[in-house]
């Protein structure tokens, strides 16, 4: 009764105090168009260069790597890429990483609860969305337990963020397998640029309470480190019938890197982390008395570990060789099962020119991972313990057919695999840049996505369908994997354009077809009536290769500087989908069609209101997904800062402010929880010495 207590009157003061935050939030939207710094007392210095640097720096002295393995200027880079830079995430108010990408234009990014994230690029999406590859620091955050990433597992220091770069389309011909729909990159600083202390914290409705402790010194000379700690705290979310959802959760992390600079030429890296957290939520258990699977209140954990080493050294401005070596270990359990995995990965790349017109990136590596997952009632597995290899070689060739004006890009990898043997990806790609204000570029890919150990392997239950009410007779559905279950394929066509129409305005576009072959698809086989424990009825399904079909849109995004203290950025993006089931029973899977947002739209307005006080509003629309029976909506977010010394900054958030609750995903596979996004309102504290 306390608690039900407390979380009412929290739900009442956060309404309360959200209703004149929203109206403010428009109101200063509204009024941003006649903000300057001009207002400001004499005697106070009310300059701000961090905004007008950030906003109005060049794309051209941007400098990016995901998408051809080094360095090279965004303005030129021959990919739909998207580039969030540290004053873009510290002016945003955001705790956690996945909220980053929601201004990414055509990236979906959905809160299935408190803890859990559905995120994709270009459809498929789901809490276990399997075709985006997820990198930090060069440490792939993607497990072959269901070929994605367990986002609430993902974190680190967003202060220490260099950039994250976010890549629209295929990259697996540089970044291998299950790079099909994109590729997201975060590198965070070297511990020479994050010296002295970082303190920051706070907490409030929702976010119960966050806090990060960081430090970074010099241990000799070219010798450098940092060690950090964090931990935060989320309040349960809402069912759709009020009732709380019961899904809260915590985190703590800790870490440490080293950047030790021995000579001009070389560079070495040491860096690890350890975390370790707990959740609530409901999955589907199975019942034998009476027979069904039914929602059942679980309590999770999660920890982990991992330690990271690279080596850099440079012949010239002109070739480079780097090697890297990572061991990562995770112990999790999630509701109807537990697993362990280690994953053991060497990587290593040359850079070289062949040539006054050829610069040529080669590479290799070898992953291993094992993995020991509990078999239960809910979850059979054919083989607890299983380790899984994968080699790779990679070649890429730019030639500069016009010199600073027109070059093309060939390369491809070559994996083996010990599911589905070679799989080969190769991509070609061009980029025309007639003038410094104008880029073009177009590339053609090939992709594949290969299967997940849950997709061969793993039996679980599904949540049942209606009851069949002519038989009167529970019904059970059961997934197998399906030993046979191959590579899913992809064949994309792409094109951008970026423009500097102006000094304060750029604006930058990218469409896309993208032609998919055996994707997997849950198919339901015949169904059997049993009578043991009692009589009811089993539909099995399985994972076939019998989806097929394309998709096509396009995204647009504009960053806008009407005065010195005033910036906008926006972005829109448009999908629409269409698959068919090969085989002659329809499949599950093929109105995954509609599981994504074939629209949506954000705007984000930066204001310098003087006195040191810093303005932020945005606003998010998200269409509808109609097979999840998930709404469109609209959300607004807004900041509040203030900085009365350079060295602390005091803020406000306010994130989901029209409305108490939304949703924005919907149960799927295991998680029973019709969830919405509650509405919350932070402060937050930041030191540095």
């Amino acid at each position: 009764m306390h608690d039900a207590a407390m979380i009412l009157q929290s739900r009442r003061w956060t309404q309360s105090f959200a209703r004149p935050l929203t109206l403010a939030a428009l109101a200063l939207g509204v009024l941003g168009v006649g903000v300057s710094n001009t207002g400001a007392a004499p005697d106070v210095d009310d300059s701000n260069p961090d905004l007008l640097q950030w906003s109005l720096e060049d794309l051209g002295k941007i400098k990016v790597t995901t998408v051809s393995r080094k360095s090279e200027s965004l303005s030129r880079a021959p990919a739909a890429i998207y580039v969030i830079r540290p004053e873009e995430i510290r002016r945003s108010g955001i705790n956690s990483l996945p909220e980053l990408f929601r201004t990414v234009p055509g990236m979906e990014v959905a809160q299935a609860n408190s803890h859990q994230w559905a995120i994709t690029v270009r459809g498929f999406n789901s809490i276990f969305a399997n075709k985006l590859l997820v990198l930090m620091d060069g440490r792939t955050l993607y497990t072959p337990t269901f070929s994605g990433v367990y986002w609430e597992e993902t974190d680190t220091v967003l202060e220490d963020i260099d950039r994250i770069e976010v890549i629209r389309g295929p990259g697996a011909a540089l970044w291998g397998a299950n790079a099909v729909n994109g590729v997201i990159n975060i590198m965070t600083k070297t511990a020479k640029e994050t010296q002295g202390v970082l303190i920051s914290g706070g907490g409030g409705v929702e976010e119960r309470g966050f806090g990060t402790v960081r430090y970074g010194g010099q241990l000799g000379t070219n010798l450098y480190y940092r060690v950090y700690a964090k931990y935060s705290s989320r309040d349960e979310f809402t069912l759709t019938d009020g009732s709380a959802a019961r899904d809260e959760w915590w985190r703590s992390q800790g870490g440490f890197r080293l950047d030790w600079h021995p000579s001009e030429a070389n560079t070495a890296t040491l860096q690890g982390d350890y975390y370790s957290g707990e959740l609530e939520g409901q999955v589907f258990r199975l019942s034998l008395s009476p027979v069904g699977a039914f929602p059942t209140q679980f309590h999770g954990r999660g920890e982990g570990a991992n330690v990271l080493g690279r080596w850099t050294h440079a012949f010239s401005d002109e070739s480079d060789l780097s090697a890297q070596v990572y061991f990562d270990r995770t112990d999790r359990s999630f509701g109807i099962s537990s697993e362990i995995r280690e994953t053991f990965d060497f990587d290593a790349q040359h850079r070289f020119h062949l040539g006054p017109r050829h610069e040529i990136v080669w590479g290799a590596g070898y992953r291993y991972s094992g993995d020991h997952e509990e078999i239960t009632p809910d979850y059979f597995v054919s083989d607890p313990n299983l380790g899984l290899q994968l080699f790779n070689i990679f070649a890429q060739d730019e030639v500069a057919l016009i010199p600073d004006r027109l070059k093309l890009t060939l390369g491809t990898k070559i994996e083996h695999h010990d599911f589905t043997g070679f799989e080969v990806q190769p991509s070609a790609r061009l980029a025309w840049t007639p003038h410094e204000r104008h880029a073009f570029w177009a590339a053609v890919s090939r992709a594949v996505r290969t299967p997940s150990r849950s997709e061969r392997t793993v039996s679980f239950y599904l949540e049942p369908p209606v009851p069949i009410s002519e038989l009167r007779l529970p019904v059970l559905v059961q997934a197998w994997g399906n030993p046979d279950f191959g590579s899913e394929e992809l064949l994309s066509y792409e094109a951008g354009y970026r423009l500097k129409a102006h000094e304060r305005l750029t604006l930058d576009g990218a469409a896309f077809y993208n032609v998919y072959d055996q994707v997997g698809a849950a198919t339901a086989l015949p169904a059997e009536l049993r009578f043991s424990p009692e009589p009811h009825l089993l539909i099995p399904a399985t994972y076939q290769n019998d989806l097929y079909g394309e998709s096509y849109g396009f995204e647009v995004s504009a960053v806008w500087q009407p005065l010195d203290a005033w910036r906008l950025r926006s972005g829109y993006s448009f999908l629409k989908q269409n698959f068919h089931t090969r085989g002659p029973i329809r499949s599950f899977s093929e109105d995954g069609e509609q599981y994504d947002p074939q629209q949506q739209f954000s705007v984000w307005s930066d204001t310098d209101l003087g006195r040191h006080v810093e303005w932020g509003i945005g606003i998010r629309y998200v269409d509808d997904r109609r097979v999840l029976g998930v709404p469109n909506y609209t959300a607004l977010d807004a900041r509040l800062a203030w900085k009365p010394k350079p060295n602390c900054e005091l803020s406000i958030m306010g994130r989901n402010l029209l409305d108490p609750h939304h949703r924005e995903a919907a149960p799927q596979i295991i998680s029973s929880s019709n969830v919405q996004v509650d509405r919350a309102v932070y402060g937050k504290l930041t030191l540095r010495f």
